[in-house]
């Protein structure tokens, strides 16, 4: 069975929990490095960015999250993605793992928040049938720029990105745990079974 770990600092992280397990993995929460040793994926969730990354300095787990994503799959929704990305046009702790550029709360405060259908193609390879995903944009960031190593997954209508992938690493501006649409889950589940790097 697939383990996939959930950083759990802060943020929705057993949302991920109810999610992976509903979807056939084995899932734990992460707290510590040790946390790390035996998973074949992680995932970092929405939340706060900022204090994401101040926990996980003070936990000493920036370097161990480095190591694990240059051999193994992560996925970053909304805060985890800003935390995977490699600039935010700010100072903060960052992982520095995607060669993306992320603006933080860029659609708005609380209130601003919104639902969009989303196409995306990569989607059919765990599930053939091609209805949009519904996303959940909650006080979301945006993938306002990115390498050409990085692969566009889904974009808004007026072509603002909010997902992309770089080899087995995933950043998702929206929150797919908040849904009862599992493809995200499964998409990210193929990708840590194969992503020994």
């Amino acid at each position: 069975m697939t383990k996939i770990g959930v950083l759990a600092l802060q943020g929705d992280f057993a949302e991920h929990i109810v999610m992976l397990r509903r979807v056939g993995a084995e899932a734990t929460e992460v707290r510590l490095p040790r946390h790390l040793e035996d998973l074949d994926g992680l995932i970092i969730p929405g939340g706060e960015s900022t204090t994401i990354g101040k926990l996980a300095v003070a936990y000493d787990l920036i370097e161990p999250l480095s190591r694990f994503g240059l051999e193994r799959a992560i996925w970053g929704t909304c805060a985890g993605a800003i935390f995977l990305s490699k600039d935010v046009r700010r100072s903060q702790p960052l992982l520095s793992l995607m060669d993306i550029t992320v603006a933080r709360n860029a659609f708005g405060r609380q209130v601003d928040s919104f639902e969009a259908d989303l196409d995306v193609p990569a989607l059919l390879h765990v599930d053939p049938d091609p209805r949009p995903f519904h996303a959940m944009f909650i006080r979301a960031p945006l993938i306002s720029s990115v390498e050409e190593n990085v692969r566009v997954l889904a974009q808004l209508p007026d072509g603002r990105i909010v997902a992309a992938q770089q080899e087995c690493l995933l950043a998702t501006s929206f929150h797919p745990e908040l849904t009862m649409d599992d493809r995200f889950h499964r998409y990210f589940l193929n990708l840590a079974k194969t992503s020994d790097r």
